[in-house]
């Protein structure tokens, strides 16, 4: 063959690929978010809602968007039954596909991935959960735990327990217990209930539950001896089931045990029947179907037989916080497809989206989301947003919202978190960013 009839053969073959590496390129533009969930095991009444949630969200996208700026997103799940062992396979199996942000959905998974994430380069957005230090951006540029967090929330529940006493300096000399799960997660609200303990000179009492949470009567035992004023329970899966029915047995009143926003779903309250009523928690999110948003996942997804779960369960409390979750996400994807203009962000460029984004109200309501959540600004200091919660209230049938937006006591909680940071932060070797150098 000549060089001249070789070049012509090449030239054809390339010609005639063309369409095809055209159209594997297409199919190749994609913004893929993996999802780390737990149907299955102890933990699935609570991580079943919030999987659909999730995923109902991205399919919205698609479906009534056509994705996120006119590209689609590709998504999977990958089962990790709240176990920290399972869910870090899951992450060294996912990240080789380069997703743009990992949502662990497990304190003890997140603490494993925030030193992999920096090298990786992968956003990771535990919201409302993982380290509380790693809210401190400076630290921690790779980790996002907006809109709040688990030192905030205890502040806001010393808070909301302050209002309903009359005020602050009424807690001195009153009893308070905190039944928690016994993990990396249960444990983190500690050390801001204490300090706030001294402060207001209440009386706190520690109880741990051991994994999976089946077996309480001990604890609550303890809590009938100690009879307290006020129960913080800070739970999850099927952990949250027994409290409930345990406090209920104890005739405790119910409207003075508050769980945190991980222990106030519906699979919490139902098992216990009429001794649930009066029972409150903390919240994100504003529950029911009530909202633009969930409408539209009614109609563009679930209309078309691609919803996740079971319609019914749409609107739930743990679901709401799936959609809102995922809507935090797509939305700095979004800004940092605008702001570097291209359809195919790396991990860097959506951690800029991260650290610039401002989910405004007007922005809210532009989503369908206005009263559904608080609006969030982030910024290379604060990967917090310093959000406030909610408490809601379990009337026998649903949740109602019972109080404003609780500020949390950020005067107490960012100076502990900042040297709580550093203290992490040289545990992994970091070193601090100077943020007026950050654009």
């Amino acid at each position: 063959m000549t060089r001249r009839t070789l070049f012509m053969a090449l030239l054809a073959g390339i010609l005639a690929a063309g369409p095809l590496l055209a159209v594997v390129s297409a199919q190749d533009k994609t913004l893929y978010i993996p999802l780390l969930v737990y149907r299955t095991g102890p933990y699935a009444p609570s991580g079943t809602p919030l999987a659909n949630g999730l995923r109902d969200y991205l399919t919205l996208l698609n479906e009534r968007d056509g994705g996120i700026n006119g590209v689609k997103i590709t998504t999977e799940e990958c089962e990790t039954q709240y176990d920290t062992k399972q869910g870090v396979e899951c992450y060294e199996r996912l990240k080789g596909k380069g997703p743009l942000v990992v949502n662990p959905y497990s304190t003890g998974i997140t603490y494993q991935l925030i030193a992999k994430a920096a090298v990786d380069k992968i956003p990771v957005h535990s919201m409302g959960y993982g380290m509380t230090a790693a809210a401190d951006g400076r630290w921690f540029p790779w980790v996002f735990n907006f809109p709040t967090t688990y030192w905030s929330q205890a502040s806001a529940f010393v808070k909301y327990v302050g209002q309903q006493e009359g005020g602050l300096d009424k807690l001195k000399g009153k009893k308070i217990v905190h039944v928690f799960h016994n993990s990396p997660y249960g444990k983190e609200a500690n050390p801001t209930l204490e300090e706030l303990a001294r402060k207001h000179g209440f009386e706190l009492t520690l109880l741990p539950v051991d994994h999976p949470g089946q077996e309480q009567k001990a604890t609550w035992l303890q809590v009938r001896r100690l009879n307290p004023n006020w129960i913080y329970v800070s739970g999850w899966g099927v952990m949250n089931q027994v409290a409930v029915k345990e406090a209920a047995s104890i005739n405790f009143p119910m409207d003075h045990v508050v769980g945190n926003w991980w222990t106030g779903s519906e699979a919490d309250v139902i098992p216990a029947g009429e001794g649930a009523k009066g029972y409150k928690s903390t919240a994100l999110t504003a529950p029911g179907q009530n909202f633009k948003v969930i409408q539209d996942i009614l109609k563009h997804v679930y209309d078309k037989g691609k919803g996740a779960g079971d319609k019914t369960t749409v609107g739930e409390v743990l679901y709401n916080r799936g959609v809102v979750n995922m809507m935090f996400d797509t939305e700095a994807i979004r800004l940092a497809m605008t702001n570097f203009k291209t359809q195919s962000p790396t991990g860097e460029q959506v951690r800029w989206g991260f650290e610039h984004l401002n989910v405004s109200e007007k922005r809210l309501e532009e989503l369908g989301m206005k009263g559904f959540t608080r609006s969030v600004k982030m910024s290379c200091e604060d990967h917090e947003g310093n959000g406030p919660v909610m408490v809601q209230q379990w009337d026998g049938k649903k949740w109602g919202i019972v109080s404003d937006w609780i500020e949390p006591m950020r005067d107490v909680v960012r100076p502990k978190l900042e040297t709580a940071a550093v203290e992490e932060g040289k545990k992994l070797g970091y070193s601090q960013r100077d943020c007026s150098k950050e654009k």
